[in-house]
């Protein structure tokens, strides 16, 4: 149920952990000193210095939120959004940093746009260590009034365009003999949802997608996993929230019992792109403040 919102992140200082905080949204969230520099064969490395990672659906909410986790991480931030423009606070919060932001704009429901902003972007970076594959849309309407024209629209930004991307970049990262590939997948990749037939079923084919690059390419240094947000606080799942009887539905079966926020998805995506995720491929991991476990 992932989707966007406006977040915001001052620079992390990689001093004492009680310090190391990343304030998104005017809320914070303790790393618990994760990004110590500090060289030791026992210590767990979650830092990506060096390394260039394309976030998709950058401009707001999770994407937003993983972008500046990378950059604090040590990562330079290639992002694309429909919207996406260099006035866009994600920008200034990577800058701010001390990383590198360039940012591009392409409509993924539009294949011949996608690939002339890989073209683009392959030419800009020719190497990139990182994909986030975020961007998604939902529109929702039952399944006996769903039109042709939504289920197209959600089929091409949510899996086509995310399948015709990785293969691209995943062709660079075969020749580099690393990458790490994250997807954004959903609660959906395992339910079939109220009024989201589209939406279900590019989810559910996210998961089977993700694993099938995953099994061709993890023995090749690149590692392929997905991350299932539960119900998140952003533009994608306001109609429920703002619908008393369907949220407290929602919020009844949640053990946290709360929504969840950008904030809490950060880390998990971070710990997917870093050195301590290397031996884990194919896999999802659901962050859902426990719904799949109810």
């Amino acid at each position: 149920m992932e989707g966007e919102e406006s977040v915001h992140s001052p620079l992390i200082t990689h001093t004492k952990p009680e310090k190391d905080q990343l304030p998104l949204g005017g809320r914070k969230v303790t790393f618990a000193g994760i990004f110590k520099h500090k060289k030791s064969k026992h210590m767990i490395n979650f830092r990506v210095d060096g390394k260039v990672a394309l976030v998709t659906g950058c401009s707001s909410g999770i994407g937003m939120a993983v972008a500046i986790a990378l950059a604090e991480a040590g990562a330079d931030i290639v992002g694309v959004s429909n919207m996406l423009t260099e006035e866009n606070e994600v920008v200034a919060a990577v800058r701010k940093a001390g990383k590198k932001f360039s940012a591009y704009q392409v409509d993924f429901s539009d294949r011949e746009a996608l690939y002339g902003f890989i073209e683009q972007v392959k030419a800009d970076h020719p190497r990139i260590d990182i994909l986030i594959n975020n961007a998604g849309h939902i529109l929702r309407k039952p399944a006996a009034e769903h039109p042709d024209e939504y289920w197209d629209k959600i089929i091409d930004i949510n899996l086509n365009a995310q399948f015709v991307l990785t293969r691209e970049i995943g062709k660079r990262m075969l020749e580099h003999g690393f990458g790490k590939i994250v997807f954004t997948c959903s609660l959906l990749s395992f339910q079939g949802g109220i009024n989201v037939p589209g939406y279900a079923a590019s989810k559910g084919a996210v998961a089977s997608l993700l694993k099938a690059f995953a099994n061709e390419w993890a023995s090749q240094g690149i590692n392929v996993n997905g991350i299932a947000p539960g119900y998140i606080a952003t533009a994608n799942t306001e109609q429920l929230r703002s619908d008393p009887e369907r949220s407290a539905a929602i919020l009844s079966r949640i053990p946290a019992n709360r929504w969840g926020t950008d904030i809490d998805m950060a880390g998990p995506y971070l710990f997917l792109c870093s050195p301590a995720s290397d031996y884990i491929n194919g896999t999802i991991i659901t962050v859902d403040g426990g719904w799949m476990g109810r």
